[in-house]
């Protein structure tokens, strides 16, 4: 029976650690995060010098009680009644930033679709398979990861859907 990866392990967040894990093919990229900046999302964009439509945000959802992961590019914002409709919900609201926090495992502005303490269900924007590759948070403000939507679907279990406006 193979270990579980212990999620502290040096040099690595439990979004790496998991993709690792898993063999992912996967780019780490480090920047210096201005926690000023009023764009998480934006500012890793800038960063990086890469467009936001390839940066995804990733966003908790409390869809009719269950909080449910949306990860949307951030050059657009999150469409909740699309979300909802995307898991057969009704209607769908921002989670509470602390239950986020608490479910996840990570901090705001550096929540990872990947890696989370409990695994939630996920919606990935389809307009995420138009690109090779695209980057999410790597679990900390500062920190994203580049990899494949496909791979990103697969590792989460993320259906796609169109769900993010303004891109």
């Amino acid at each position: 029976m193979a270990k579980k990866p212990k999620k502290n392990q040096p040099g690595g967040t439990p979004a790496t650690v998991a993709l690792t894990a898993a063999g992912t093919a996967f780019t780490v990229h480090a920047y210096d995060h201005d926690p000023a900046s009023p764009s998480y999302g934006e500012e890793a964009a800038e960063a990086l010098g890469v467009s936001p439509d390839r940066v995804f945000k990733t966003l908790v959802a409390d869809v009719d009680g269950a909080l449910t992961v949306a990860v949307v590019p951030v050059a657009g914002s999150l469409d909740l009644k699309a979300l909802a409709a995307a898991v057969g919900g009704k209607r769908a609201t921002m989670a509470d930033p602390a239950a986020a926090e608490r479910t996840t495992g990570y901090v705001r502005g550096g929540i990872s679709p990947l890696g989370q303490r409990k695994r939630l269900r996920t919606v990935l924007d389809a307009s995420a398979r138009t690109h090779a590759t695209i980057c999410v948070s790597a679990g900390r403000r500062g920190l994203e990861v580049e990899l494949s939507a496909t791979d990103l679907a697969e590792l989460t279990g993320a259906t796609f859907a169109e769900i993010a406006r303004g891109v």
